[in-house]
């Protein structure tokens, strides 16, 4: 690949990157200093997924609420949901406090993960969605753009941990992570049901969870930037 290719699909990437965390460019947006790019700094970019992952986490949440109220039988099975959610087997740090202390290579590999493993089941739960007749008129654009925006999410994070490794702030690559393998139930239909409900419950968890620890990374790495 000659270095005029590898700068134009480098500017396609970063085009792509930019406008689906929502931003608004004037120039193709660019990790590196090349001929006609706009290059944002870290914390630009913190804001950008932070924004994100807020937009993300409300999504999750009013799904979760009509889901709630339009579709579980009785108010009386939400307790006999597991709460065993699938990316249980991956540590994340207990409170405020414990995520401060976390080594910052380690917060962005428990956000990237966190991050992977809900790829899948959140394409299952679109699917089902779609295919679903009650699911016609209920919220089915939003189950496709909350899975939309996991992976977007992930991108523009492995964009932020590319650019503290430049800038010297974590010492290795993030690579990819093996994602946790969904509990499968072949219950009746009254607990598909409850699985969709425990599988929205989850992720509305973990989003908050994802948006929390990149306010604290930003705030322990660029803490002069509206921290």
């Amino acid at each position: 690949m000659s270095a005029n290719t590898r700068t134009v699909w480098v500017e396609v990437v970063c085009m792509l990157f930019c406008s689906s965390l929502g931003a608004v460019c004037s120039a193709p947006l660019c990790m590196n200093t090349q001929t006609g790019c706009h290059v944002l700094s870290l914390s630009d970019l913190f804001d950008r997924v932070i924004q994100h992952s807020a937009r993300m986490h409300g999504i999750s949440n009013d799904l979760h609420s009509e889901f709630e109220q339009h579709f579980l039988p009785s108010k009386n099975q939400i307790g006999r949901v597991s709460r065993n959610c699938h990316t249980s087997t991956i540590l994340t740090p207990n409170g405020k406090e414990n995520a401060q202390r976390m080594a910052q290579q380690e917060l962005t590999e428990v956000i990237l993960k966190l991050l992977l493993a809900w790829r899948d089941p959140l394409w299952h739960f679109q699917q089902s969605m779609a295919h679903h007749p009650d699911f016609t008129n209920f919220s089915s654009n939003k189950a496709h753009e909350m899975s939309d925006m996991v992976h977007e999410l992930r991108k523009g994070v492995e964009k932020v941990a590319e650019k503290m490794q430049m800038s010297g702030i974590i010492s290795n690559s993030v690579s990819s992570f093996a994602s946790p393998e969904a509990p499968l139930r072949t219950d009746g239909p009254e607990w598909h049901l409850m699985k969709d409900y425990d599988l929205l419950y989850c992720f509305r968890r973990d989003s908050n969870k994802v948006q929390n620890y990149l306010k604290i990374l930003k705030c322990r790495i660029v803490p002069e930037h509206g921290c």
